[in-house]
């Protein structure tokens, strides 16, 4: 009796003062920054969730369901049995091999040396690359105009760094009458120029634009040039789809054009370029004066990459560079692929009645979907934008998951925008098969 007292004594008291603990466990205080307030909501994850949880066929995230090409896969292998340095720690800011082949490789293609130790930094996909960007040149009440549609990131990584984003979208072309190609979406001079005052300090463009499709054309590129030039702005031009555009269209670099290497950092993607967006190497390319800059957030946060991977890469653009422009090059092969694909899901869009609209370049083709009638009676959906309604009808009825468009506005313009989706082609034939099959088995039974 007097050994079972000692025991429960001290258990007695544990008990209580767990308890008291857990009376007091939820903390008072406000946990969260205020810089993430209101950027809690992601649309991948919110439908990515949604497509796996109806299994639908899904043709809304942009990842190809092919594998990469055969010779980079072998590198990576070869990496991976090349010995102890392939799987631990390489530079910082770049493995040698990887900044030195793109230095040379991308020199040729802006007219100028590149220097591969200061004026590239290689970063956990192009994502984190875009990341440092903002945190290492957006201040607190600094504007940087986003282009529209854009890459939903954009937003709120322009937030958190204590920047204003100020919106400006492309829009269909008036009086050109349907809109049948992505050619056809252009920025207003006057309206893009009203945007920059004195606190702009940055631009952010997206060439070959995501949903859209949209490439820039020089004479475009040269206005918002012009433009960043009398205002002393930096422009931030995410190029991760560079190598595929369709019908003879050309992507040109806007670093390259007269006075804008001093002032752009250029954001490209292995992941896209070699159809292996799960190796999440990407990096920012620009002059040294503004890369160290980045190259202080990256070393103060993830510090370094993947070294197996980078060196892949590195051997992958090294082929490429030995190749170039004929057509082993899987910079050619892969576009000329892609390219069939397009063709292939606009024909099926038009044949169901929605009306796309051709992208010059990417992985993505947007439509309109204003011809449908749709009985949208989803009470879970009813406060929602008409495409994010629509979007998930088609996952939850149909089976197939596409994206809404007005997702890639701001809430200022997304009213504008409600009547697209965006499809990505870039997927095994059996997949667009089995897309085309749920959408003309709709068609047929309307």
């Amino acid at each position: 009796h007097v050994e079972r007292a000692t025991v429960d004594g001290p258990s007695l008291s544990f008990g209580l003062v767990n308890a008291s603990f857990r009376d007091k466990g939820n903390m008072s205080r406000k946990l969260h920054a205020r810089r993430i307030e209101g950027i809690d909501k992601n649309i991948w994850v919110e439908f990515s969730q949604l497509a796996a949880d109806y299994k639908a066929v899904n043709l809304g995230q942009g990842f190809p369901d092919f594998s990469p090409p055969h010779f980079i896969q072998e590198a990576f292998c070869k990496a991976l049995n090349g010995g102890f340095s392939k799987h631990q720690y390489t530079r910082a800011f770049g493995h040698p091999n990887l900044v030195k082949i793109l230095a040379k490789f991308f020199s040729r293609i802006v007219g100028r040396e590149i220097d591969p130790m200061e004026d590239i930094l290689v970063s956990v996909g192009a994502y984190q690359a875009l990341f440092c960007t903002f945190q290492a040149l957006i201040d607190e009440g600094d504007e940087v105009i986003i282009v529209e549609p854009f890459f939903d990131c954009y937003q709120p990584m322009v937030m958190m760094a204590g920047g204003t984003a100020i919106y400006v979208p492309l829009k269909p072309r008036e009086g050109c009458g349907p809109v049948l190609s992505s050619a056809d979406w252009v920025l207003s001079p006057e309206e893009l120029a009203s945007k920059f005052s004195p606190r702009t300090k940055a631009i952010v463009i997206n060439t070959p634009n995501n949903p859209l499709g949209k490439v820039y054309q020089q004479e475009e590129l040269h206005m918002i040039a012009d433009l960043c030039i009398k205002h002393d702005v930096i422009c931030i031009s995410d190029e991760v789809y560079e190598w595929l555009t369709y019908d003879g269209t050309k992507h040109v670099k806007i670093a390259s054009l007269p006075g804008m290497w001093e002032r752009t950092v250029t954001i490209g993607s292995a992941g896209k370029t070699f159809s292996a967006t799960g190796w999440k190497v990407g990096w920012a390319m620009g002059p040294g004066h503004i890369l160290k800059h980045l190259k202080t957030v990256h070393q103060n946060s993830v510090y370094h990459c993947a070294t197996a991977a980078q060196e892949a890469v590195a051997v992958g653009f090294q082929r490429e560079y030995d190749v170039f422009g004929t057509e082993g090059s899987y910079f050619q092969q892969l576009p000329k692929h892609l390219h069939e694909k397009r063709l292939r899901l606009a024909d099926c869009l038009k044949s169901v009645g929605l009306k796309p609209v051709l992208p010059q370049g990417g992985y993505f083709m947007i439509a309109d979907i204003s011809n449908l009638n749709v009985d949208l009676a989803d009470p879970s959906t009813k406060d929602e934008p008409y495409d994010y309604r629509f979007v998930k009808w088609l996952i939850k009825e149909k089976g197939l998951a596409t994206i809404p468009v007005s997702a890639f506005f701001s809430p200022e313009h997304k009213d504008e925008f409600q009547k697209y989706i965006r499809f990505c082609f870039v997927k095994e034939d059996s997949t667009l098969q089995a897309a085309e099959d749920i959408l003309r088995q709709w068609s047929d039974s309307k």
